[in-house]
């Protein structure tokens, strides 16, 4: 069997957002990310990347300033519905209950059926949030 030459060794992936600000802030406050750099004006940026230890989560706006419409096309927020990311999270319940507190609407803990504890949110511009880690076997 030949060994493939790629090799692909991390993944950072790109939303479009609607509001950048709202975006920032959301996976800043929220989830813990920190602004790693961005572009633009630094009040409302059109491109910046957020770190959280070793994941890192691009975003970008969907519109170019001054072209953003003052509200969010229901059709191109109903594109992102589809969009899902998991992420690593040690203690889950501990998770939920942070999230709570900030106002977050986080769905309960569950065990999934794979072998997962798992919680899901949405983020402010429809996509799917989730945090899990393996259900212990002790």
């Amino acid at each position: 069997m030949k060994r493939n030459p790629l090799r692909i060794e991390d993944l950072t992936p790109l939303l479009s957002v609607f509001d950048m600000r709202t975006s920032i802030e959301f996976y800043t406050g929220t989830l813990g990310f920190e602004v790693v750099t961005s572009a633009g004006p630094s009040d409302d940026p059109g491109w910046a990347l957020l770190r959280s230890g070793n994941v890192e989560l691009m975003l970008n706006s969907a519109y170019e300033m001054p072209h953003r419409p003052p509200q969010p096309d229901p059709a191109h927020r109903a594109v992102h519905a589809d969009t899902y990311l998991y992420f690593a999270c040690a203690d889950v319940d501990a998770a939920y209950t942070r999230l709570t507190s900030l106002g977050a609407a986080p769905s309960q803990p569950a065990d999934a059926n794979y072998g997962l504890r798992q919680l899901f949110l949405h983020d402010p511009d429809g996509y799917t949030i989730y945090l899990q880690h393996p259900v212990s076997t002790d």
